[in-house]
């Protein structure tokens, strides 16, 4: 099912938040939905791999690293990890490489940037914690929306 941001806000202006317009839009499906699992990482994508290896199929993996733009949190093998367990997008608040082969993949992928250096792997960090960035907290729990024209988020279910 294709979502559109537009008409969910016209919908339900009073239930969203929406992140402030900083991404870039990766992967083939340039829509996506639900719910929220985080990670909470700087410089060190372990936890990631973790959290695209354990999460329930249909959820997003929101990646708050920080907004470093020193190294990327995901590549085309993360990546490829969430498609086969039929994750339907990922947010990352840095940035991701490969993107090239990410762009061909079946898989939604917001980022602020790409960077061409892979991260640490010391596994440090936090999961399914609150996070904050783009303006808006994202809660474990809740649900993520996207599209072309931004991402949306709200304590319920909307479709």
């Amino acid at each position: 099912m294709e979502i559109i941001t537009a008409d969910l806000c016209d919908e339900f202006r009073e239930k969203v938040k929406i992140a402030d317009p900083i991404f870039k839009m990766f992967g083939k499906r340039k829509s996506f939905y639900g719910p929220v699992h985080t990670v909470k990482v700087y410089e060190d994508n372990v936890l990631v791999k973790k959290a695209l290896q354990t999460i329930p199929e249909g959820s997003v993996l929101v990646v708050d690293g920080g907004g470093s733009t020193r190294c990327a949190l995901l590549g085309d093998n993360l990546a490829d990890i969430a498609v086969t367990r039929k994750l339907p997008g990922i947010i990352v608040y840095g940035c991701i490489r490969d993107s090239a082969e990410i762009n061909q993949m079946d898989i939604g992928v917001r980022a602020i940037a790409t960077h061409p250096l892979k991260s640490i792997k010391q596994g440090k960090g936090l999961e399914q914690v609150a996070v904050q960035f783009a303006g808006i907290n994202f809660e474990p729990g809740a649900y993520v929306y996207v599209d072309e024209d931004g991402i949306l988020v709200s304590e319920q279910p909307l479709v």
